[in-house]
């Protein structure tokens, strides 16, 4: 009962998700071709947001639902490890027309097709586990 809220608020921001469209795979096409601002208008909120509640978290030493300190921690610099798994992500997502997040959204909404692509993503987690000792970070 005691995490209900936070089941509560994913259910809440899978219908905003829905409702504002980010889970069709109409916009996300529209959006790798450049044809729409609708896509990069969401991300760009989102973005804007973390941003804002990171500092907040930071500035008021925020701490989560168990009393503690949120920590976070600072990763070091570096360019292309970026750019090669956001290439990678980027890649993904154009593939399959879906970002790892509406995976269960779509799910939800009785897309199970997309079930193909949750066991993808959970492969491709797992490979990334046995491998991250070998790739540059």
């Amino acid at each position: 009962m005691k995490l209900a809220r936070f089941f509560l608020t994913g259910i809440f921001f899978g219908i905003v998700l829905t409702k504002a469209e980010a889970v069709s795979w109409y916009r996300i096409y529209e959006m790798f071709h450049f044809q729409s601002f609708h896509m990069y208008g969401i991300i760009g909120t989102a973005l804007f947001t973390g941003i804002v509640g990171l500092q907040i978290i930071k500035k008021y030493k925020v701490k989560d639902y168990n009393g503690l300190p949120i920590n976070i921690i600072e990763k070091e610099r570096g360019f292309w490890r970026y750019i090669i798994g956001g290439s990678l992500f980027g890649l993904g997502w154009a593939l399959v027309g879906c970002c790892p997040g509406p995976i269960f959204i779509l799910l939800g909404t009785g897309t199970y097709a997309i079930a193909v692509v949750l066991i993808g993503a959970l492969l491709g987690t797992y490979i990334y586990g046995l491998l991250k000792d070998k790739l540059p970070h």
